[in-house]
Parts: C-alpha cells; structure tokens; sequence
C-alpha cells in the first residue's frame, strides 16, 4: 500500500507548530509502519532545497505541484488543512485552526487565501482530522462539515532537554508576538506584579507586535521585561528550566503546544478561558478571561504568592502533559487510514 502525504511544512530547522506536527506524524508513520511504502510531497521551494536530504527507506521524496504529478498513493494526507486541485483517490485533511475566519487577526489578503484552502480542503477530504475538539467545532461551524466525518487527535508533547537551573521569578509566555496571542493584555497585567519578578516574552514579531511593543514603552515594569526574538530549543528548555509562572492569555488556539510543554516542564499555566486552551491544560492550569486584564492580573498575583499553589500545579501539569504522546497521534492517525481504506 502506498500512502502520500504533504510533507512541506517539515522542511527547515526553525520549524513552527504545523511543522512540529508534520515532522512527528511523518517520521513516526514511517517508523510505525515500516512495511508501507511512504510518499513525501514537498512544494517546489522546500522540495528543492531538501531534494539531497536524507529520508527513511520505505520513503520517495515527490514533487507536489496543484494540477501535476503522480497520483498513484491510495491514500494522500495534507497535514496543513490544505489539498492540491488535482485529486488523489482518498483524501484527508489535518485543521490545526481557523483563526482566518474567527477573528481580524491577520491581514485581509492573508485571511481571504486561507478561508479558500480550508473550505476547498474540507470539501475534498474524505475524513478531516481536528487537533482538538474545539478545532473540530469550528469546522461544523464555518465550514459546514458534518460531525461525522472529523476525528479528533491531540498534538503530542515533545521531550525536551530541561537543565537542572534554580527556579527565577519569572514569568514567561512562548510564542510569536501578535494581536492573537494577546501579550499586549499580559504586559499590562505584569504590573500589578512584585518587583521582584520579571516577564519574558519569548517569540519572534508576528501580525501588529508593534501594539505589545508600544505597551511593553510605556509601562511602568518595562526595565523587567525582556523580549528575546527567536529561540532556539536550547534556549526554550533554558527558560523552562528557570521559570515558575506560564502564562498563555491568548485569544484563539488550535491546540496550544506551549502550554502542553511547559506543563511538562513542571511550570504552573494561566491560559485563556476560550479556543482549545481549557481542552488542553484542563483542571491542571488556571484560567481567565482573556479580554479582561484584572483577572490576568489576579492570577499572576496569586501564582507569586503562594509556592505551595505553584507547586501543586506543577505537579498536575506534568501528568496532564503526558496524556498527549506523539505516539498516539501516530497510531490514531493510522486508524484513520485504515478506517477509510
């Protein structure tokens, strides 16, 4: 049986979420099932630069162009809610968001050529696969999807090397700085913070940064906080390793990996009370309403001020974290395949 799947987003070393999830779910099929003959389509840029890269042997590097190219894969899986105009004979789709049609938090170009991907995706796809049950709503919702063809697999949880660094009073949030992520309503809820402790927003500028930015000029914390650009895993395993409070006040998340991973790291969490967060961090994290910086304000205080609460959460998070394994994405989403096959 040969099987193809769209393997684009793994390419490269500064991967983003999507292309976490590309790389396990490529490399653990491949590894899962060694006796299937694996196809990895590439777009033309990544399948260019990566043609002399190395691949599993049961693995053919392809080309993926929309209208040409081999058709010949029984199955061809686009790991990034899109599919290419010409069809395979079964086909299905991973939904990792639909932030393009929830909110302005990208540009209208942006916003207008990912609504067509997606609804052009779910219309062809034989079985959709969701990262979380909310992702799995937002389907139903905007795009008409019945529930009966999504399944749900959860992303899986990376083992990082954590270095065995004191705890520091720090606060940090991980992701890329933007409107959607909503560091903005953190910065300003960082100054009802000690002054003992510092806030580190550790991501690259992403969509109206410059609104986080301008509040990070004017507070009155601003020598405490610390914006650092792109990591490095090194470096992220670093700041998990000497932070004690995770804060993720985001407005809309697919799944939300950073907060899975700093549970795992033993890092209390304070999410936002909506999208797939409570799904993710469930009783084990704190969470508030996003839109209103009080709340966010009174989570962060109380966090500092009670070792024993920290400790606790802690504790809670790294079991809730190790419910979701790459391992059993993989597996679930063999049983996708086979159940449509």
């Amino acid at each position: 049986m040969r099987i193809a799947l769209d393997a684009t987003y793994s390419a490269g070393e500064s991967l983003s979420g999507v292309g976490v999830y590309s790389r396990e779910i490529l490399h653990g099929l491949a590894t899962m099932e060694p006796g299937c003959t694996w196809d990895w389509f590439y777009r033309s840029k990544p399948f260019w630069r990566g043609r002399g890269s190395a691949v599993p042997s049961n693995v053919t590097r392809r080309l993926l162009a929309d209208s040409l190219g081999n058709r010949s894969a029984t199955l061809f899986h686009g790991l990034n809610q899109r599919l290419p105009k010409r069809r395979f004979r079964r086909q299905i789709a991973t939904f990792h968001d639909l932030f393009v049609f929830s909110g302005e938090y990208s540009t209208p170009d942006f916003r207008s050529r990912f609504q067509a991907q997606a609804r052009d995706a779910a219309a062809g796809a034989d079985l959709l696969i969701a990262v979380s049950r909310f992702t799995a709503g937002q389907i139903e919702e905007y795009l008409g999807v019945p529930q009966s063809r999504i399944r749900v697999i959860h992303h899986g949880v990376l083992p990082r090397e954590i270095p065995d660094t004191p705890r520091e009073n720090v606060v940090l949030c991980l992701g890329a700085i933007q409107r959607r992520k909503n560091q903005a309503g953190l910065v300003r809820a960082f100054r009802a913070m000690p002054s003992d402790w510092r806030l580190v927003l550790a991501g690259s500028e992403g969509f109206e940064a410059q609104e986080t930015l301008d509040e990070i000029a004017k507070s009155p914390a601003r020598d405490r906080i610390l914006v650092t650009g792109y990591l490095t895993d090194a470096q992220v395993g670093d700041w998990y390793a000497r932070t004690r409070i995770f804060a993720f006040p985001s407005f809309d998340e697919g799944f939300g990996i950073p907060v899975a991973e700093a549970m795992a790291a033993g890092i209390p969490v304070i999410v936002g009370n909506r999208s797939a967060l409570p799904e993710v961090a469930g009783d084990a994290g704190i969470s508030i309403d996003p839109t209103k910086d009080d709340t966010l304000s009174e989570a962060l205080v109380r966090l500092a001020g009670d070792p024993e609460l920290r400790e606790e959460l802690g504790i809670a998070g790294r079991q809730r974290a190790a419910q979701f394994t790459w391992e059993t994405a993989v597996q679930q989403t063999l049983a996708c395949y086979r159940e449509l096959l």
